[in-house]
């Protein structure tokens, strides 16, 4: 196995723990440590800076991943880390000469519904400048191909470092408030062991010699900017925009809600691994009909796999708001319309790596510029009405737009589908399932119910896709997987 599959697998088993860790913190730490106020207040944080990361790396984590092999002399790759590193200015500078000089206008207008936030806006900035060259020496790493230790950083260590705190609060140790000043600390210290790893793996040789051709590497940032900020406002928009119309104790209960549904989209990150590299070797081959057979298989295979999940949390999802504090149990609809906006992405398969490997791969960003706006203004006219159900439904109307003009421009402009039979027959086992299960309840403790449920689950789900035949890679694998097990 190569360096590239080595690093792949320990890199899927560090993502794996850290969404392990952050389950524990966001289910029971966070709730019953910290208090709905403060996590609210925590979450509003940290989605800021995360709206604020692409800006503040100027996409230049981006650019270093696509160009630095181009580059072959030690010279040429020292002048390219340089400019690399120092591009960001042209956009941190000027915002932050903003933020001090009219700090105090800032924090009022962002503190309007909830007067607590005022004395932490000042945060965001420092906390998304941290994101964000965290994610540039993170890039400097992953092209001399060592990715695992910024991957156990992000993912593992900073969960560890926020599980400590926050069982430092639990202990009286800290409080609240000095938890959240504890939260700026632990993205400044990661980053700065981030900057240490990196230069370690390639030291670097500052110059003032910027590469001979800057406008490609400019230009692709500015792309980069766009279509990740784009990405960012999709995952963070309804927590922030919470904050500004109703009370901030509500977004403590929506990210709890959110985070549950998370875990749907798992399966499709580890397909993705494999469907982005082989989509783009079709599509360099012009195989179209193989092309649209793959289209096809991803987009049951997923649909089967993440509608497992998707099934596996909603008919348990009473159990698990159960183990959580009463105040947390309006979130219930929210994971229905959110997981259910996750699941239809899902069906989609391979359809993102189709467009980005196409000459429309720009259409990304306009679709997603289109689907940013439209999200803002259905998160202004729905959260004041409906509160946290509200930024759900607005949030699964957004994706449900977004992804059938993905579909649609997929399907006229490159006459690709990825639906057949077997969607509707996977779907009717989904429905069928889901009706079985959601009623029925064991008279014991939540955790117990939740595993007699779930065993129960997986046997009729797995046995009645096995027997259709809806994935002939899931069968493919089930075959095997059984095959072990006779003598």
């Amino acid at each position: 196995m190569g360096i590239v599959g080595k690093q792949s697998i320990r890199n899927t088993i560090v993502t794996y723990i850290g969404f392990a860790i952050g389950a524990v913190n966001a289910l029971y730490m966070y709730p019953i440590f910290l208090g709905e106020t403060f996590y609210g207040l925590t979450n509003f944080i940290l989605s800021s800076a995360n709206i604020m990361m692409p800006l503040m790396a100027f996409g230049v984590h981006n650019t270093m991943v696509k160009f630095y092999s181009g580059y072959k002399t030690e010279e040429e790759k020292s002048s390219f880390l340089t400019f690399m590193l120092f591009l960001p200015l042209l956009f941190i500078v000027p915002v932050m000469l903003i933020g001090l000089s009219f700090q105090e206008d800032i924090a009022a207008l962002l503190s309007q519904r909830n007067a607590i936030i005022h004395d932490y806006v000042w945060m965001i900035p420092v906390i998304g400048l941290c994101m964000g060259y965290f994610e540039i020496f993170y890039a400097w790493v992953k092209v001399h191909f060592k990715s695992v230790y910024g991957s156990f950083l992000r993912e593992v260590l900073l969960r560890v470092f926020m599980s400590f705190f926050l069982i430092a609060v639990y202990q009286s140790w800290l409080t609240p408030v000095q938890f959240i000043y504890a939260s700026v600390w632990i993205y400044v210290a990661i980053t700065v062991m981030m900057i240490v790893s990196a230069f370690r793996v390639k030291k670097p040789v500052f110059t003032m010699r910027f590469p001979a051709v800057k406008k490609p590497l400019f230009v692709y940032s500015l792309f980069i900017i766009f279509s990740g900020s784009v990405a960012n406002l999709l995952l963070d928009i309804d927590k922030f925009m919470l904050s500004q119309y109703i009370n901030i104790n509500n977004v403590a209960y929506y990210s709890v809600a959110v985070f549950i549904t998370l875990v749907i989209a798992v399966p499709s990150r580890a397909m993705h691994q494999i469907a982005y590299p082989l989509t783009a070797k079709l599509m360099t081959e012009n195989k179209m009909d193989e092309l649209n057979s793959f289209y096809k298989k991803t987009s049951i295979s997923l649909q089967i796999v993440g509608g497992f999940v998707f099934l596996a949390i909603l008919v348990n999802i009473k159990q698990v708001y159960l183990l959580l504090p009463a105040k947390y149990s309006g979130g219930i609809f929210v994971v229905f319309t959110i997981g259910l906006s996750k699941y239809l992405d899902l069906i989609l398969g391979n359809n993102n790596a189709i467009i980005f490997n196409s000459k429309y791969y720009r259409m990304v960003l306009f679709l997603g510029l289109m689907l940013g706006i439209f999200a803002i203004g259905l998160n202004m006219v729905l959260i004041p009405k409906f509160g946290i159900n509200g930024a759900a439904v607005a949030t699964l109307l957004a994706v449900t737009l977004y992804i059938s003009a993905k579909l649609m421009f997929v399907v006229f402009k490159m006459k690709l589908f990825p639906f057949t039979r077997q969607t509707v027959y996977s779907l009717f086992v989904s429905v069928a399932v889901f009706f079985l299960f959601y009623y029925w309840d064991f008279g014991y403790h939540p955790l117990v119910n939740i595993l007699l449920k779930s065993a129960l689950l997986t046997v009729v789900y797995v046995y009645a896709n096995y027997k259709l035949k809806l994935s002939s890679d899931l069968n493919e694998v089930m075959d095997k997987v059984i095959g072990r097990f006779r003598p």
